[in-house]
């Protein structure tokens, strides 16, 4: 008896069976996608790590895209052209869930295996990968934030965009903990829109800056607020006179942190992130099931917990001057 497999999207056949009396089999190799917000800057330069690292250790074609800015019409693009070549999956990060919907309906409508990062209401994935609670992760930024400003004061609040469902979760998660048990603290003005690029968080801060001149604390959500908001505050000479925290990474905020600019970020390992979504997808492929409790074999996801399509771990991280360069990315 012998059973062939054809894989849809895959770059080879699987074939098993009985060859006298011996089983064998023919590993699988998926051609697999990772799309990001955004190409060339360290967040998604370091997830491309984890992407090469997955292909590396399991012999996938496993690649990382993305467009040249953090634009939702252009990651659409870019996943409308993948269709056409027929991947077996693809993983992405987006920019604008909302604005994906059609492309990724397309996409899992031709067979393909979708899976999300920071987007846990997508609704055209199969799942989405969560490094942590992100309502639970932006209240800690707030309470690291409040502790610096002593509780008291106003403060503003960055996002890389108005529709990335993370950032906004981490915004407001923080903004309810201020309201619930911070209440000497203020937010001032909206929360300012960033898209993803240090340039315009400088130029935001700067702007608040002028606005509110007693302002004392900023919590950044795009991976490049801190670096903007923190060059904005050194330009000011307000470094150690006001309280900034928020989510990045040791090599975009370092600098910051050594001049005392920045006070602190959070962040996940974004390498981490791309190695699980990877493997995720390909659990899909090979009809293998994702439970509640499961070890995913990577640090901070080995013991995720599984609500409806959204897989969440605990892999967050808090640095800060003291202990920040324990983190080479």
């Amino acid at each position: 008896m012998k059973r062939s497999v054809l894989v849809i999207g895959a770059v080879s056949l699987v074939t098993s069976g009985l060859v006298g009396g011996a089983v064998f089999a023919q590993a699988k190799k998926y051609d697999m996608v990772t799309v990001v917000k955004i190409t060339g800057i360290n967040w998604f330069n370091r997830m491309e790590q984890g992407v090469k690292k997955f292909a590396t250790d399991t012999k996938m074609n496993a690649t990382q895209t993305g467009p040249a800015q953090a634009d939702a019409a252009q990651q659409a693009a870019i996943i409308e052209d993948l269709i056409a070549r027929r991947p077996a999956a693809i993983a992405v990060v987006p920019f604008s869930p909302e604005t994906l919907e059609p492309v990724l309906k397309k996409a899992m409508d031709r067979g393909i295996v979708v899976v999300t990062h920071e987007a846990s209401n997508q609704k055209n994935t199969m799942w989405d990968v969560e490094a942590f609670d992100n309502t639970a992760f932006g209240a800690r930024l707030m309470d690291r934030l409040s502790k610096c400003m002593g509780g008291s004061g106003k403060y503003a609040v960055f996002v890389g965009s108005l529709t990335s469902k993370t950032h906004n979760e981490w915004a407001d998660g923080g903004i309810n903990r201020q309201k619930a048990a911070y209440k000497g603290m203020q937010m001032v003005a909206t929360k300012q829109e960033t898209y993803d690029d240090a340039d315009k968080a400088y130029e935001r801060a700067k702007e608040i800056l002028r606005a509110y001149p007693d302002i004392k604390g900023f919590q950044g959500s795009a991976s490049t607020d801190v670096a903007g908001i923190g060059r904005a505050i050194e330009e000011a000479g307000l470094a150690g006179k006001t309280c900034v925290y928020g989510t990045s990474l040791p090599s975009i905020a370092g600098k910051y942190l050594d001049t005392g600019a920045v006070d602190g970020i959070g962040f996940w390992d974004p390498a981490d992130a791309g190695y699980v979504m990877n493997k995720v997808a390909q659990m899909v492929l090979d009809g293998k099931k994702i439970t509640n409790g499961m070890n995913l074999g990577i640090k901070g996801y080995n013991k995720v917990s599984v609500k409806g399509k959204v897989i969440t771990g605990q892999a967050f991280v808090d640095v800060d001057k003291s202990n920040y360069k324990q983190y080479p990315f």
